[in-house]
């Protein structure tokens, strides 16, 4: 069995695959300052609670944007199993070709995304992240990461608008029945999703629009990540499927090409 690990600003998503089937998924929060102890005890303890024995997983693939997580992290990993994890980073084979300025800068969750988009449809694509932070990773036709468009998430949008003003309170993140709010709650809901909708539907067509300049094909556009699940209730058209757990599709494929090769 292969466990999967995406390790996000705010959370450390996992799954177990048993060869293609995703058969488990958990999280844990990001935080820096928990122990490899206390990491290999929630890892073990939620297999064993779901029938898994531990030695059952025989490899382990990470991707993570956290680097100050990783040392404790590879080390849990390293005390629950007895395995040395594969790392998405250089030198490992994804598949992709990156063709942004500094290949580097590019964060592993983006390029596994763009992995597993394009196995789905081997052809143009929009992969949208809501994360911690909003992504539109653009991937072409002949399987280039061609670039990024990066904006604040949800989650920081909203939280934003709580902290740096007095008066305005947290509130729920559902749409309300009218654009006008008739209260400082109805408002901000207003703002905050139809904002998401409008700001994803205008991004994408410019998007696209600039790939088809350059003789890409309409791209397909796929959306992922933590925030993804609360996006789909919206009925955003320009989104052609929701796929919350395309991260961990991307890292198995990375895996099997890694270990096959």
């Amino acid at each position: 069995m292969l466990l999967a690990v995406n390790i996000g600003n705010t959370n450390i998503v996992m799954g177990v695959y048993n060869k293609d089937d995703l058969i488990l998924t958990f999280r844990l929060s990001t935080k820096t300052n928990r122990t490899s102890d206390e990491i290999c005890v929630f890892i073990y303890n939620l297999l064993v609670q779901n029938k898994i024995s531990p030695g059952e997983i025989d490899g382990v693939i990470v991707a993570s944007v956290v680097p100050d997580i990783m040392y404790t992290f590879l080390h849990a990993i390293r005390k629950c199993f007895s395995l040395i994890p594969m790392l998405v980073g250089p030198g490992i084979k994804t598949g992709i070709n990156i063709k942004i300025d500094n290949p580097k800068e590019l964060g592993a969750d983006l390029i596994v995304n763009a992995v597993a988009a394009f196995e789905r449809y081997k052809d143009s694509c929009i992969v949208i992240d809501f994360g911690t932070a909003t992504t539109f990773s653009v991937v072409s036709k002949n399987c280039e990461h061609l670039g990024v468009c990066i904006s604040p998430g949800i989650k920081i949008s909203a939280d934003a608008l709580f902290l740096n003003t007095a008066k305005l309170p947290k509130v729920e993140l559902v749409l309300p029945q009218k654009v006008i709010g008739k209260n400082t709650v109805a408002s901000m809901q207003s703002g905050i999703i139809l904002g998401i909708i409008g700001q994803v539907k205008y991004i994408v067509e410019k998007i696209s629009e600039e790939m088809i300049s350059i003789g890409e094909n309409k791209p397909h556009v796929i959306a992922t990540g933590g925030m993804s699940t609360l996006v789909s209730r919206y009925g955003i058209d320009v989104i052609e499927k929701f796929e919350p757990l395309l991260t961990l599709e991307g890292l198995k494929i990375i895996y099997k090409r890694n270990i096959e090769r």
